[in-house]
């Protein structure tokens, strides 16, 4: 909204309105403005939480400290859904179909994890949602993120032609064409683009035509995937807000540069016109974690539940494939996966020997795997810290694959 403000006090020639031009100007305003809303309204929203008696009931694992958490208000992630959308809405542009199909996707993740914490908190039902509805929710935004990228006019790469002759190459304008498209990048391979459409290969020249077969699933799983793994990480204090800021970093850079026609070109990667603006929701983001970890950290005074764990995982999927780069995400999303796989395994490996042998046997000392160190009598902060060491090495090494092939 401001941005439209200052686009017309740019046309009155007031001094310094074209400042809202410059994405990085806007993205650190957003970062600024999500930083207050977190950290300056959250303490009135959790008062008010704690008010309402909003407090997480706790079962005994026989975890230390564990009990202690009884009582602590959830329900947090309005904290963050609040710090993304307010400055999103306030510094960029809303007629952007990558911000539109952010804002829908946070307010939509957002509603469905809200519904799950009313459901536990005040209709006293532990197992919150019903399963089934949340996998409806998450498939019903996986369809609309896909068929908007899929079939929107306004959704396209660019494709920069070399100049054949020598008029051509000293004209300052350069050739080039877009085009819809459902290319990817694939990390450490040259020339690393993926097209979805070229699984559908033995079709022909149909393929192109019916790659929204492959794409959509592809794109309901990543959103799902995703989408739980953050739930799951959500069982230590600070660890899913922590290792989510790492990784809005890291999508900020990349939707930085898929945004640029000069650090695409340089990095060799494609452009996709309009995606800068994804950057100011990343710098929402980012400001938003940081801002909640404020009252997050060990020891937490309030927990995110599932309004916040489900829409962050959610927005990370959404994000990725939004700037080409979901095929990152097993790396950038490491710890996500590895806590999803350590309850597969668990789940699957204790029903395997039980079937086999009589009794049941574990892999893990408890799964997810946090709690696995949990077990090993390692402190909950020395075990949140080394994880967002992880996450940050996993970060790094998820950028330099634009360069590593």
């Amino acid at each position: 909204m401001l941005y439209y403000l200052f686009e017309y006090l740019q046309q009155l020639r007031i001094p310094g309105s074209g400042v809202f031009q410059y994405i990085s100007f806007r993205a650190g305003m957003a970062v600024i403005l999500s930083l207050i809303i977190s950290a300056v309204f959250g303490k009135r929203i959790i008062e008010y939480l704690r008010k309402k008696q909003v407090g997480e009931t706790v079962r005994d694992l026989g975890l230390e400290g564990q009990l202690s958490k009884q009582g602590t208000p959830t329900m947090g992630g309005l904290i963050i859904l609040a710090a993304i959308l307010i400055p999103t809405l306030l510094l960029s542009r809303l007629d952007n179909i990558y911000i539109i199909l952010m804002v829908v996707s946070t307010i939509w993740l957002g509603f469905i994890g809200f519904m799950d914490d009313y459901i536990k908190v005040f209709k006293k039902n532990k197992k919150g949602l019903a399963g089934k509805f949340k996998i409806v929710g998450q498939v019903g935004i996986g369809l609309i993120v896909g068929l908007t990228l899929y079939f929107h006019e306004d959704v396209k790469v660019r494709e920069f032609v070399n100049p054949s002759t020598p008029t051509e190459a000293t004209s300052s304008i350069v050739a080039h064409y877009d085009y819809q498209s459902t290319q990817t990048t694939l990390p450490f391979i040259k020339n690393h683009e993926f097209d979805y459409s070229s699984i559908l290969g033995f079709m022909g020249q149909d393929a192109k035509k019916y790659a929204w077969l492959i794409f959509i699933p592809i794109v309901i799983f990543i959103i799902t995937a995703v989408s739980n793994g953050a739930n799951m990480t959500d069982g230590l204090d600070g660890l899913a807000t922590g290792t989510s800021a790492i990784i809005g970093v890291t999508l900020a850079v990349f939707a930085w540069v898929s945004g640029n026609t000069v650090f695409a070109d340089y990095l060799n990667i494609m452009y996709i016109p309009d995606s800068g603006e994804l950057v100011i929701y990343s710098a929402a983001f980012v400001g938003a974690c940081v801002g909640f970890l404020w009252y997050n950290a060990y020891p937490a005074q309030v927990f995110m539940g599932d309004t916040g764990s489900l829409s962050i995982g959610g927005i990370i999927a959404v994000l990725a494939i939004a700037v080409r780069k979901e095929l990152l995400l097993p790396i950038l999303c490491g710890i996500f996966l590895i806590e999803n796989l350590s309850v597969m395994l668990q789940v699957g490996y204790f029903k395997y020997t039980k079937r086999k042998y009589g009794e049941g046997k574990r892999i893990f000392r408890m799964a997810p795997l946090h709690h696995h160190y949990q077990k090993g009598n390692l402190h909950e902060a020395k075990i949140v810290a080394r994880f967002w060491i992880v996450g940050l090495m996993l970060a790094v090494l998820t950028i330099i694959t634009l360069k590593l092939r």
